[in-house]
């Protein structure tokens, strides 16, 4: 790095945002308008292609925070509820609506195209006061021996090279996880390997009324599938399959794959009879890991650029903007009150695993035939539905006291595999099947 920054630019910022994803552009605004010179680098220009696009009640609090909520709504299919689909079960459709949560003010979220939705975060950021740099990829950074901050070298797309002198540096990169990489401490989640193939269509079978925007989880062997209305008939599908599956994809091309998946799943595939696919589709493989910490003395790993959680249940958006909020404060925190820094960083480590761990104990289960009957046939003995609904909300960094009962709701599906030792059993051993590694260039190469 020395050898190139002696040709580069060199520039002093006090935060130096990774990324222009949702994590990226919650931290950086929130920073900018307590006073701090934040820079933000993104190595694309928006708008851009992303998935994700299923968002949670929980995320509408953080638009109004934020002042971008009428753009949102402006993009934004309502999505009341979500639904399961099962081919196992007599009822084959259970439909939970966020509006029988526990905390009632927050009875519908949004599902939104990620280019529309990161380009109103990315203008916002800029608004409220953040260098932003489109185009401009981060390379290599050296931390600071005296941990007074970091050097990160940074990439223009037309071969311009700045030296960025920052007092904090923040990875908001997602899945190229920038800092987790040149440290060597991000691994696959040993208890989760899946990876997604998804496309969009247009003409896709909706609900009727205000059901039209729900997103469906479709079950099926070797996976589940998505199924998330959009604005302009557009509808994301997804299949988030498992690596002895992808295995089976042999020579087909990834759109083929994708189109046998569905037909395995005539529920799904009744739904996009009269579909047409209008872009390309699209993979990614090893789709759940973890770092091995999200903190230094001088940077932060926020959002996917720290975990990545099955997005079952739609959680990743709302994690990302939720670290960028409890990270800004933990860097105000650091850069104003250096001797409260160390307790910052502890409360922000805490609140950053509560995220993944809470959704993760359901992930792990979901595949779970005694799981998927809770899911099918809900009952709200000690209010435990609730708290479920709450959870599928994203209620679960407020005062909501959802805990009792999702400790009452974890109580009794260990009762029922007790009481049903059989199928408890046969669901582990299928699970243990399901997650063990598969090594092969097929699963690899996407």
């Amino acid at each position: 790095m020395e050898q190139q920054a002696k040709a580069a630019e060199s520039q002093t910022c006090d935060v130096l945002v990774i990324g222009g994803g949702p994590a990226g552009t919650t931290i950086a605004p929130i920073l900018a308008e307590k006073g701090y010179k934040v820079v933000l680098l993104e190595k694309a220009r928006h708008p851009r292609f992303h998935i994700g696009e299923s968002l949670l009640p929980a995320n509408l609090p953080l638009f109004e925070k934020m002042g971008i909520a009428d753009q949102v709504k402006a993009i934004g299919m309502e999505k009341w509820g979500a639904e399961f689909v099962s081919p196992n079960h007599d009822k084959m459709s259970q439909c939970f609506h966020f509006a029988d949560a526990w905390d009632k003010s927050m009875p519908y979220a949004y599902q939104v195209k990620r280019a529309e939705f990161d380009t109103i975060l990315i203008r916002n950021a800029e608004k409220k006061g953040v260098e932003v740099h489109e185009n401009c990829k981060a390379r290599a950074v050296d931390f600071l021996p005296d941990n007074s901050g970091a050097n990160v070298l940074a990439e223009h797309d037309d071969g311009r090279q700045v030296e960025w002198k920052a007092r904090f540096v923040v990875d908001a990169s997602g899945r190229d996880t920038f800092l987790a990489n040149r440290f060597q401490i991000k691994h696959r989640n040993p208890k989760h390997n899946s990876s997604a193939i998804y496309g969009h269509f247009s003409g896709a079978r909706r609900h009727e009324g205000q059901a039209e925007g729900n997103i469906t989880i479709f079950w099926f062997e070797h996976g589940w599938f998505w199924f998330i209305p959009m604005q302009g008939d557009v509808t994301s599908v997804g299949m988030v399959t498992w690596p002895y599956f992808m295995k089976t994809r042999g020579q087909r091309n990834i759109e083929q794959f994708l189109r046998d998946g569905i037909d395995m799943c005539p529920a799904l595939a009744d739904r996009l009879k009269m579909a047409t696919l209008v872009n390309q589709v699209e993979a990614t493989g090893n789709f759940s890991y973890v770092s091995e910490r999200n903190h230094g003395a001088n940077y932060l790993l926020l959002g996917d650029a720290y975990a990545f959680i099955d997005p079952v249940f739609s959680s990743g958006v709302l994690l990302a903007m939720n670290s960028g909020l409890i990270g800004a404060e933990a860097i105000d925190t650091c850069l104003r009150k250096p001797a409260e820094a160390a307790a910052a960083l502890k409360r922000f480590d805490a609140l950053m695993k509560h995220g993944p761990k809470e959704f993760s104990w359901f992930i792990y289960r979901v595949t779970n035939p005694i799981m998927r009957d809770f899911f099918m046939y809900p009952k709200n003995i000690f209010r435990v539905k609730e708290a479920l609904l709450s959870v599928l909300a994203g209620d679960i960094f407020g005062k909501t006291p959802i805990w009792r009962s999702i400790g009452m709701f974890k109580v009794l599906y260990y009762i029922a595999n007790i009481i049903q030792p059989r199928r408890a059993f046969t669901g582990w051993k299928r699970r243990r099947f399901n997650i063990r590694r598969v090594d092969d260039t097929a699963i690899n190469s996407i």
